[in-house]
Order: C-alpha cells, then sequence, then structure tokens
C-alpha cells in the first residue's frame, strides 16, 4: 500500500462527519444506561461508560468520544481522557467483574490529555493501572477501534481478548504528526510517516495485533455507518456467547498470551 493509500487512512479515520461512539452506542446497545464520574474527582465526558443489551446479552460498555459539534468537541475534550476518565473506566470495569457482565471497549482517541493538572492528577499511573487491572479481569474484553486509537490514552481501555478495527482507523503509538516530528524533526512530513508506522488495520491484522476487521464503504464509515455497524453487531452477536463459555482461568491465560506473543517475529 502506497503512503498516499495509507494517509488517506489516517484522514478517514479523522473525518469530520465519522461517526462517533454516542452513535454506535446507540446503534448497538439496548436499554444504554450510562454511568457517571470516578468518586475521587469529576465526571470526564471524554470517557462514556454505562450497561445496557446486546441481543439480550447483559454488557458494560466503555467509550472515547469525541463529539460532534464545536460544542460537543469541547464538552468531551476531543475525545482526549484526564486520569478520573481512565478510573471512571476501571470503576465501570471492576462492577462487570463482579456482576459477570462482558465488556465492550469503544477506542477513538488522538490520545490521553497531557495538560499540566491531567500530569498531577497521575495521568501516566492512571493508564498503567488499568493495564495491570485489565489483564486479570475474569469478564471478556472486546476492544472496538473506532477512529484513532492513539498512544496510551488508547491502551488505557485497551487491554483485551480481542482487538477489532474498522476498516479505515488507525491505531499506533502516536500521531504521524508527532512520529515525524520525532525522527524528522518536521511534522509536515506526516504523510513519510504514516507510511512507516503500520498502524492501518491491515497492517495490524497482519503482525496478528487485531483479530477482526469492521469493512466500510469504499469512501469510508461516515458515508454509510450503518453497513458497517450492522457487521460489527452480527460478529459481537456471534462472538459473545463464545468468549462467556470460555473458563475464567482459561480466558486470562488466553489474554495474557495474545499480548506476550505481540512483537514476536517469526522468519518465513
Amino acid at each position: 500500500m502506497n503512503k498516499d493509500l495509507i494517509f488517506n487512512k489516517v484522514l478517514l479515520a479523522r473525518h469530520i462527519k465519522r461517526p462517533t461512539a454516542v452513535k454506535l452506542i446507540d446503534y448497538l446497545v439496548d436499554g444504554f444506561i450510562e454511568t457517571h464520574g470516578d468518586r475521587l474527582y469529576r465526571d470526564d465526558k471524554s470517557l462514556i461508560c454505562g450497561i445496557g443489551y446486546i441481543n439480550n446479552t447483559p454488557i458494560t460498555v466503555i467509550a472515547q468520544e469525541k463529539g460532534e459539534t464545536t460544542e460537543d468537541k469541547i464538552l468531551h475534550n476531543f475525545g482526549m481522557p484526564h486520569p478520573e476518565g481512565y478510573r471512571k473506566a476501571l470503576r465501570a470495569m471492576k462492577q462487570a467483574d463482579k456482576f459477570n457482565r462482558p465488556i465492550i471497549c469503544i477506542i477513538d482517541t488522538p490520545g490521553a490529555y497531557p495538560g499540566i493538572g491531567a500530569e498531577e492528577r497521575g495521568q501516566g499511573y492512571a493508564i498503567s493501572n488499568n493495564l495491570k487491572e485489565m489483564i486479570t479481569l475474569n469478564v471478556p474484553i472486546i476492544s472496538i477501534v473506532l477512529g484513532e486509537g492513539g498512544s496510551g490514552g488508547a491502551l488505557g481501555i485497551g487491554v483485551s481478548d480481542e482487538i477489532w478495527m474498522f476498516e479505515n482507523s488507525i491505531y499506533s503509538i502516536l500521531s504521524p504528526e508527532g512520529f515525524a516530528s520525532i525522527l524528522y524533526k518536521d511534522s509536515s512530513l506526516a504523510k513519510d510517516a504514516a507510511a512507516i508506522m503500520k498502524l492501518t488495520a491491515q497492517d495490524l491484522y497482519e503482525y496478528g495485533i487485531v483479530d477482526f476487521i469492521i469493512k466500510e464503504v469504499e469512501t469510508g464509515l461516515q458515508d454509510n455507518p450503518t453497513f458497517s455497524f450492522e457487521l460489527l453487531k452480527k460478529a459481537l452477536i456471534d462472538k459473545i456467547p463464545l468468549l462467556n463459555n470460555v473458563k475464567k482461568e482459561q480466558l486470562i491465560l488466553n489474554r495474557y498470551n495474545k499480548y506476550r506473543k505481540i512483537g514476536i517475529y517469526e522468519e518465513n
């Protein structure tokens, strides 16, 4: 895939009309009830947590929300969570573990918020603590990359039994602009950076990091979200019972082994 096609995927992942997590939740989940707050500081609206049903199966949903209008984007901090957002997510995960509910995580963030306040309140610890806790949860976890999956901001709700990506979503250690600034000392070379970052769903599937790619229409998710959302819903209806039937000890072992295998190079 040439660099123009790769960067086009970056642009589609960020498309101003690309559906956000709220629309995906509305399509997938029946009877959704949102929960609020981390019980320590405040309610971070960049992360939406709640409970509902998929095909009559109770689930917990944890989703990063970018917002659609300018006012929404500001309200949701452009999908960049603060530490209290990750603590809220962990609170929802622990509740799901207690009541034996599968967890669906929807990833769509350029990265965790890097502000002074967020750092003072323990941004790095909040993310790392989620990684530690998620690897040991006794319930199935499926993470779905809807648009951007940026750095630790995505990983903070991304440890899971299966990682799924929409066809034109991206998942990477940082943005192509950030990568270009570090590697080339020039953020305008983002297209060149994207070409070597292996951030597309197709690249990550080939490396065994991603387990399933949800197809989009040729022009992108924004032009026909229902087509892709329905494919995703059918896949979840098939997969959730299979994961629910795995013994808890085996589920955790499989999850552990999944991450142990990432980065292993096997020569053909």
